[in-house]
């Protein structure tokens, strides 16, 4: 990181318009309020909660031949509402503390109108590795990443990876969620956990991939190569069919393959992946997407189906290192808390309806999500998620409220196979 920040600032310091570096930097923030519930069916569970207060704030230095400066700091505080109780604490919001800081974003960047190329801490924004940006603090990546535009709606990325910090962690480590928290000083939380304290060390990932958008056609295809977990390759389209009405069809589909890559460490460590190891990462997939739009409304169901294969880990389980206990992987039927990624080999459909409300501030959305799995049975969704942009009171302040209700399954899928309710109420301003 403070190579690429050094090599930015030689570049600006370098050049004949100095000055701009200063004169056109800019700062945004967010600040974030955020308050989760976990509550149980499960009588011998406890219910479970936490507060969080958090600022986010970026400076961006002027362009000076191209070259400029980001960086992000963060600070999260509870301010002491967290429960004495340790069992009582929603983990997953910022950690078990009262409070967590440092910098999530500190790059050096190169611009003109054909590519962009970034070194350093940064946030990244593909399917299998993003942002997860559902909690106070986003999880971002320290790397490099080549985004190159050789046309208009066209580009086409190159990334590299070494380390990475999730959405609860101070810093930056070598590890991933499937690692145990506290890994290597880490201050993961909410995170899978299966591997022991023991295994080595992630190497980092390396991804290459194309985007394009235009025409009604939104598509995109990705290799990842998750060093000693995975090679996944990815593709999904979506179109949108002009019909010259108010009704705007579309139809999407997507494909998933992953294999075991070199010295796997889930094979190696004979981890169990929802509840079964395996002798190999063998994963295949694929899913469907068909909907609506009319006026101000949309509907869609849609499908999607994970191969079963008794001897790969997880019985045929996507081995999704940045994803993976988040929920925030594209098949398009996961839902808040979990998807097939979490479930494992089987198949699941999901029915969606959108609905914009007082000139589109108010967005009301509710979808119903059903799973059949190999090793975690059957189970069902119900999600409700209210979004409400307050731009009339503050520009940049929104309030948002998502609630799932999750049913189902065996294996402790849910404490005591019982249902249970989360809801996460978002209180955001942008500026």
């Amino acid at each position: 990181m403070a190579g690429c920040l050094a090599v930015g600032l030689a570049c600006i310091a370098g050049g004949a318009h100095a000055d701009d570096f200063f004169r056109d930097a800019t700062v945004s923030g967010e600040v974030r309020l955020y308050r989760f519930d976990r509550n149980y069916d499960n009588p011998s569970s406890k219910d479970q909660f936490a507060n969080s207060l958090a600022g986010l704030l970026t400076v961006k230095s002027g362009k000076v031949g191209g070259f400029s400066l980001v960086a992000t700091g963060f600070s999260a505080h509870s301010f002491g509402t967290q429960s004495n109780d340790a069992g009582r604490v929603d983990t997953s919001l910022m950690g078990p503390g009262n409070v967590i800081d440092g910098i999530t974003q500190a790059y050096a960047e190169y611009t003109n109108p054909w590519v962009t190329v970034r070194g350093g801490d940064q946030y990244l924004n593909t399917p299998w590795m993003g942002q997860s940006d559902s909690r106070i603090i986003p999880a971002s990546y320290q790397g490099a990443m080549a985004d190159f535009k050789p046309a208009k709606g066209w580009d086409i990325y190159a990334i590299r990876t070494l380390r990475w910090k999730s959405r609860t962690s101070e810093s930056y480590n070598d590890d991933n969620v499937y690692y145990p928290s506290t890994y290597h000083g880490d201050s993961m939380y909410g995170n899978n956990g299966s591997l022991p304290a023991s295994a080595r060390s992630q190497g980092g990932t390396t991804a290459i991939g194309s985007t394009y958008a235009g025409g009604g056609l939104a598509a995109q295809a990705w290799y990842y190569d998750f060093e000693h977990f995975g090679r996944l390759g990815y593709a999904d389209g979506m179109y949108t069919i002009p019909t010259g009405t108010m009704l705007k069809p579309f139809v999407g589909a997507q494909l998933v393959r992953e294999t075991s890559g070199s010295d796997n460490v889930i094979v190696d460590t004979q981890t169990k992946i929802t509840g079964l190891a395996g002798e190999r990462v063998d994963a295949k997939a694929w899913g469907v997407d068909a909907g609506v739009g009319v006026g101000k409304a949309k509907f869609d169901i849609s499908y999607n189906k994970l191969a079963s294969d008794t001897n790969a880990a997880g019985a045929g389980a996507i081995i999704s290192p940045y994803t993976n206990s988040y929920a925030t992987d594209p098949l398009y039927t996961t839902s808040m808390l979990r998807g097939l990624v979490e479930l494992g080999a089987g198949h699941a459909w999901k029915a969606r309806a959108q609905y914009n409300f007082l000139h589109d501030d108010l967005q009301l959305i509710a979808s119903y999500a059903h799973y059949d799995t190999v090793l975690r049975g059957t189970s069902h969704d119900v999600y409700v998620d209210i979004v409400w942009k307050l731009d009339m009171l503050l520009k940049g302040l929104q309030l948002r409220d998502r609630w799932e209700h999750t049913v189902g399954g065996n294996n402790n899928l849910n404490p005591g196979n019982q249902p249970w309710t989360n809801n996460r109420l978002m209180l955001s301003y942008k500026f």
